[in-house]
């Protein structure tokens, strides 16, 4: 991981900071999802700070930077930020979250009433724009405003062209659902909350909604647009000129108008019109207010007319989403069985070349091999994100990625972490696993147990309707923490149908939100646990699972109880295992669950004979 020297990119942007008369300006982590972004992931921010994790937000007065980020980027952040930059680690005990460091920066003392906040509106949601410019006022501070054109734009001498990919039809055979029900469904919900309509803004939502798919942004394949569903009406804002084959007729009955158009509209949409005496009358009365997701940005809130005319809810497409439907629940289990043989032939391949062979292989030219390996199967499109393919000490960085040139070798001796994942017509993968091809030490033995036997106790919970994933948490710490170790990340994500591999509103973790939605069956979420020895080594073990209504003796409160079904395919490490430490219902899962892995992929190794002694070797019951 290289440091990038940003004194220019800083003195450049502080240059600009005072010809629009601000003092300080923050520079959102991006939403990957929302109509607003710009590709790739979080790059503005990248830019401008060197950092290139996807989760963090920088703020630069005219004198000092902040770079805040979560417990998965800390190692590679300080790895990445040069002396300009102080790192704020979000979540440590007596350290600043960004908004608290910018608000104590606005409020100092200037002679003037505090100092102005500047941020490019359309890349802040609406509510935590509101909130930020209360704080920033009531500790003193100026106001916050919003910078209509983005001041790092300005200072980026080489920012990527806004992709132009085609949008495609989704067929029914893997949407499983018309786009016209789904629009009736969110009609429904419309005349529920006495609404005008609602503006969507974020891409996964749209793409879902209308069974389009694109890939404007890498390994999420949406495209860049809005829509605006009334009871009447259905509006989708995009460059018509990427429409693909039969899109434009998949779209018979909805208007297209183009992208850019969004903003001049909605505030037509909404705004007060002169009489024929001059006196300003509404159109329609302001009974009925548009309705927004708490996700869209302080641009669009404020071109719909703010709070006298907007309400802000949690996305009824986003709820709606989240609830696969039997073809999508189907194609998740069909695309997890390819996508674990090709894992399968690839851990086969990786410790034959690696044990057997001794060549010597680098983290990113493995990495390419899994990706030539997956694009054989059936229906696949794609990544579904970056592959992080970790030897020894990187495997310890959570969401590390190896580059062309700055990586390292993978030594057989040190332990060796895969996430990757792949987007395939009827669904997306995301699995990870720990490997190791030498002689593990006891310590990675024990971490890596004590993460196996987290990941099965979350597998085979069984819970009431109405709980959610923050309740379910602690079940995968339970061991580690008994054990004095943690980790630094949820312990689960929702996962969409060839869509993002990160979906809202579900989770399992201690982030507050994640108590705000229960799960509920048809949900698709990640178990993912793990444990990290800053560097030394890295544990993580991530199956995708799917919530499904099961059978108990009793039902107190006569209510369905939940569970989980498995789809990932892939064996878990036998050398990692410490057996001693399973108890009984712990190898029960282990021998059923390899039992299934070896009976659903095993097809696939009929005339591979390494990948088929690989896989039977490691799935051989305890």
């Amino acid at each position: 991981m290289e440091t990038v020297n940003t004194t220019d990119r800083l003195q450049r942007l502080r240059a600009l900071m005072k010809q629009h008369k601000v003092d300080i300006y923050i520079v959102p982590s991006e939403d990957a999802h929302s109509s607003e972004y710009i590709a790739p992931t979080d790059a503005r921010r990248e830019f401008i700070s060197g950092f290139s994790g996807s989760a963090g937000t920088a703020v630069i007065t005219h004198d000092k930077a902040a770079l805040a980020t979560d417990g998965r980027y800390f190692n590679q952040a300080s790895k990445q930020l040069d002396n300009n930059w102080e790192l704020l680690k979000q979540g440590l005990q007596d350290v600043p979250t960004w908004q608290e460091w910018t608000v104590d920066q606005a409020a100092a003392g200037d002679g003037k009433g505090g100092k102005v906040v500047g941020v490019d509106p359309t890349t802040i949601t609406a509510p935590d724009g509101r909130k930020l410019g209360d704080k920033i006022k009531k500790k003193g501070g100026k106001e916050l405003v919003g910078v209509a054109e983005n001041l790092v734009d300005q200072v980026w001498d080489k920012k990527p062209a806004r992709p132009n990919e085609p949008v495609k039809v989704l067929g029914q055979e893997n949407a499983g659902k018309k786009y016209q029900d789904k629009i009736e469904d969110l009609r429904k919900e419309l005349d529920k909350k006495k609404a005008a309509g609602f503006v969507v803004s974020m891409l996964d939502e749209i793409a879902w909604l209308f069974n389009l798919r694109g890939n404007d942004i890498p390994y999420n394949p949406v495209f860049f647009s809005y829509a605006v569903v009334t009871p009447t009406t259905t509006t989708l804002y995009v460059d018509e000129s990427k429409f693909e084959g039969n899109t434009k007729a998949h779209l018979m009955g909805v208007n297209i108008r183009p992208y850019n158009a969004i903003f001049s509209d909605i505030r037509s949409m909404t705004k007060d019109e002169p009489s024929a005496n001059g006196a300003a009358t509404s159109v329609s009365p302001p009974k009925r207010k548009y309705l927004i997701s708490t996700k869209a940005s302080w641009a669009l809130s404020q071109a719909l007319g703010g709070d006298e005319k907007v309400d802000e809810v949690r996305s009824p497409i986003g709820d709606a989403k989240a609830i696969k439907n039997s073809t999508e629940l189907e194609g998740m289990r069909q695309c997890h069985i390819r996508d674990g043989a090709a894992l399968i032939e690839y851990f086969a391949w990786l410790e034959d070349e690696l044990v057997n062979k001794h060549i010597k292989l680098d983290e990113v030219q493995a990495a390419d091999k899994l990706e030539q390996i997956r694009s054989k199967h059936e229906k696949f499109v794609g990544l579904s994100f970056d592959t992080i393919s970790s030897t020894g000490a990187n495997a310890a960085v959570i969401h590390y990625k190896p580059e062309p040139g700055n990586c390292s070798t993978i030594d057989p001796s040190k332990v060796y972490l895969c996430d990757s994942g792949a987007q395939f017509l009827d669904g997306t993968t995301d699995t990870t696993r720990t490997l190791h091809f030498g002689e593990p030490t006891a310590m990675e033995q024990e971490a890596y147990t004590l993460v196996l036997k987290g990941h099965i106790a979350l597998e085979l919970a069984v819970f009431p309707k109405g709980t959610s994933g923050f309740a379910l948490d602690t079940l995968a710490r339970q061991y580690l923490w008994s054990n004095g170790l943690e980790y630094r990340h949820g312990t689960g994500h929702g996962v969409g149908s060839y869509l993002n591999v990160h979906e809202g509103p579900i989770g399992i973790g201690t982030r507050i939100q994640y108590s705000e939605v229960p799960l509920s069956v048809g949900n698709v979420i990640s178990n993912e646990p793990g444990y990290y020895e800053d560097g030394n080594f890295g544990i993580r073990i991530e199956n995708i699972i799917m919530v499904k209504e099961v059978e108990t003796k009793h039902k107190f409160g006569d209510k369905p109880y939940l569970g989980f079904e498995h789809v990932t395919m892939v064996p878990m490490c036998r050398k990692l295992i410490d057996v001693e430490m399973l108890e009984r219902r712990e190898r029960d899962w282990l021998n059923a669950y390899h039992s299934e892995v070896l009976q659903k992929t095993g097809r696939f190794f009929k005339e591979d004979q390494r990948s088929r002694e690989w896989l039977e070797r490691e799935c051989a019951p305890y």
